[in-house]
């Protein structure tokens, strides 16, 4: 069975730190170096659940997509959520590694997951990384349905296929519109507009949009805007790191068990439709 520096050395050959962001916090937060890794659990976000459930599982090494510290902090007393996590882990002799805006632009990435989840053939990426020769890595993604879809049917297909949350699906265009072509970013994707406007596409499936940037994109352009839970746009990462580990563990004679978590650590809990009428 690997060391965990092994396996570290792998994951950073996949989503090496040097392509994340300048403000971003990637790569080891804890874990012994000489350490052995029998089993992996991949996951969206470093919460308190996600540690009991590596415990529970008996892993040594959690792989989540978000920082757990990603502003820095000066204490990691348990007496704070952070901390207890920490202590958990630490206890435990659980490892965790974070890859976040570096795997959101390797090559697949982030968006390749979300695209695979929807059911959509990747064209190019949408904002490309200059320094990809191949062309091949970078923010977002640009896509094509197989068959075109009213704007409608395809929402449906997105609630369906994405992970169900409180939040669900929300559609900013016209109903009817017949989509063909589709942008995609796993995550927070309102920062990404002008980019997506000049790519020409029908559609544009993202999270966390605000109320100003979609009513200014809706004034603009056509376009189509889909907005799902940021969390169930990034969580088919994990299923898609985990079969990247899958094979690096088959191909080095590992043996390595990886596991997806389940557990929803989308922090919205219940959603109502409004019905009152305005005064």
């Amino acid at each position: 069975m690997p060391r965990l520096s092994e396996v570290l050395s792998a994951l950073d050959a996949l989503w090496p730190p040097e392509r994340a962001e300048s403000w971003d916090a990637v790569g080891t937060v804890c874990g012994d170096p000489d350490a052995e890794i029998t089993t992996v659990l991949l996951a969206v976000d470093p919460v308190q659940e996600i540690a009991d459930e590596a415990a529970k599982l008996g892993a040594q090494l959690i792989v989540t997509h978000h920082p757990l510290y990603l502003r820095g902090t000066t204490t990691v007393a348990a007496s704070t959520f952070k901390g207890r996590v920490v202590h958990t882990l630490i206890k435990q002799d659980i490892a965790l590694h974070v890859a976040h805006t570096n795997a959101d632009s390797a090559d697949p990435g982030v968006s390749d997951a979300l695209a695979g989840a929807l059911g959509l053939r990747v064209v190019r990426p949408l904002v490309p990384d200059p320094t990809d020769p191949a062309g091949r890595r970078g923010l977002g993604r640009i896509c094509e349905l197989d068959h075109p879809l009213p704007l409608r049917e395809f929402a449906a297909v997105a609630a369906a296929r994405l992970p169900a949350t409180a939040q669900g699906i929300r559609v900013a265009g016209d109903p009817e519109a017949l989509i063909r072509t589709v942008a995609v970013s796993g995550g927070s994707g309102d920062s990404l507009f002008d980019q997506v406007r000049s790519a020409g596409v029908d559609a544009y499936v993202t999270a966390d949009l605000r109320h100003h940037p979609v009513s200014e994109a809706t004034q603009h352009s056509p376009l189509a805007l889909v907005d799902a839970a940021h969390w169930a746009t990034e969580w088919p990462w994990c299923e898609q790191a985990a079969a990247q580990l899958d094979e690096i563990s088959d191909r080095n004679g590992w043996g390595l068990r990886t596991h997806v978590s389940r557990t929803v650590t989308d922090p919205w809990t219940v959603h109502l439709s409004s019905s009152g009428a305005p005064n």
